[in-house]
């Protein structure tokens, strides 16, 4: 599966943006898809994750009630709607792909995209 990430930029706090991320392969449908998330001089974490069914999501209690992870198995996308985002949201944000279901740790995830800018001034 290979993953581009696309979406990210400069948004003033309060505003939204929406990150997309296109998967190659036709076997798309079979792994969770996950964001993460690293700003300067910290480790990548998780944001969300959303099951290769797209049943069920999970989020980083940071943006629980602010993000929003969907899936379009038809089209081979994910998607991350950030609503109200904070300084702190700042980050290099990077799409995910994991055969492990129900993980959230970055090393059970297979395949990442090249990752999209989201800054947001205060």
């Amino acid at each position: 599966v290979q993953l581009q990430a696309f979406g990210g930029g400069l948004v003033q706090a309060g505003g939204s943006l929406r990150l997309s991320c296109a998967a190659s392969g036709r076997t798309f449908s079979t792994y969770d898809m996950g964001w993460f998330r690293q700003a300067p001089g910290k480790e990548r974490e998780f944001v969300a994750r959303i099951y290769w069914s797209g049943g069920s999501t999970f989020y980083a209690d940071s943006v629980k009630g602010r993000f929003t992870i969907s899936r379009d198995n038809a089209k081979n996308t994910v998607n991350l709607q950030m609503n109200s985002l904070k300084p702190e949201d700042t980050a290099v944000y990077y799409c995910a792909a994991s055969s492990s279901y129900g993980r959230e740790d970055a090393e059970a995830y297979n395949y990442w995209g090249q990752g999209t800018q989201v800054t947001v001034s205060s």
